[in-house]
């Protein structure tokens, strides 16, 4: 007699059991000769070492399938029991520019033309830079790209990270400790990732360091491999900080680097090192650079005229600037 138990650790156990334990009834029936029970999060089995070798075997599938599509159907767990592929299914649901399958149902997929780019990209290059204006989805798209990369078992952990710039607000005098007061920088990261992962397993993830958000200035010293790395808001770090974060990639892990050159918070005394930094590295095989424009905003309508709004004021600041100049130096 062999026993097995199995731990739900990254799946929610009462959208995996179903109504009324559905899918228990489901793996009773398909192992007949095996006494499984559930209890919590847990699924205890007990039967001959060959099927209980077998269960094993059949729930690893199941669990991998349901760590990609954070949920499965009484009939696809049906097929991978009985030993078919439920990926050659034909659901329209789960096709095409899909790159994660997020808490009920959730779909987030590449939307732009840019988007798809910043994918293929990543797909083919360790290291790649998405710049562009806000709401273009760069960072969610980035966010989304290391999500599937775990999901996959491509990489080992995620690592998010933002210089810790203040944008024109001071957020020293809050109270709590250094985690509280950092948070705030770093909560659009926690947003994408609510989006894209339960929120029991997203705590587990954290807890046991499989995902990691912190700032920018605690990724120095370290070698970070299998990993999926993503430093957000780029334009607010030096060329230095660059440097350093950038040299943290280990040989088997992924980079991206996102930024607005149109949003530098960092104080007058400081230069951005995203421009220079791009136009160093550009050319080197293994990196790549793409752009996000306004038309590639999914945000609320408003948001595109907004920003061509204040690009034709900055032009005309520009051009006005520069007939000052010319008036000034013909006298």
């Amino acid at each position: 007699m062999s026993e097995l138990v199995i731990k739900l650790e990254t799946i929610d156990p009462v959208e995996f059991f179903g109504n009324n334990n559905a899918k228990l009834k489901i793996l009773n029936k398909e192992f007949s000769r095996l006494r499984i029970a559930a209890r919590g999060n847990k699924i205890m089995v007990a039967g001959s070492e060959e099927d209980v070798d077998l269960f094993r075997e059949k729930m690893d599938k199941v669990i991998h399938y349901t760590e990609q599509y954070g949920k499965i159907s009484d009939k696809h767990l049906e097929e991978i029991l009985r030993g078919g592929n439920p990926y050659e299914t034909d659901f329209p649901e789960f096709k095409d520019n899909v790159l994660v399958y997020g808490p009920n149902g959730t779909l987030v997929r590449a939307r732009t033309a840019n988007q798809k780019k910043l994918v293929e990209l990543s797909e083919h290059n360790d290291i790649v830079f998405a710049i562009g204006p806000a709401g273009t989805g760069k960072t969610y798209t980035a966010v989304a790209l290391a999500v599937r990369a775990l999901k996959n078992k491509w990489v080992k952990k995620i690592i998010l990270t933002r210089p810790a710039v203040e944008a024109g607000e001071n957020l020293g005098f809050l109270p709590g400790d250094l985690k509280e007061k950092i948070d705030p920088y770093l909560r659009p990261l926690y947003d994408a990732l609510d989006d894209m992962i339960p929120a029991d397993k997203l705590a587990y993830f954290m807890t046991n360091r499989v995902i990691e958000i912190a700032p920018l200035a605690y990724m120095r010293g370290r070698t970070l491999d299998n990993a999926f790395m993503i430093l957000d808001e780029a334009q607010n770090a030096t060329q230095l900080q660059l440097k350093m974060f950038l040299t943290r990639i280990g040989p088997s892990a992924k980079c991206i680097i996102t930024g607005d050159l149109s949003q530098i918070d960092l104080p007058r005394a400081q230069v951005s090192g995203l421009a220079k930094t791009m136009k160093i590295l550009d050319g080197i095989d293994g990196i790549g650079i793409t752009r996000l424009t306004d038309e590639d905003v999914v945000r609320h309508r408003l948001v595109k005229a907004i920003i061509k709004a204040f690009d034709r004021e900055k032009e005309r600041e520009k051009s006005q600037e520069e007939q000052n100049q010319s008036e000034f130096h013909g006298k």
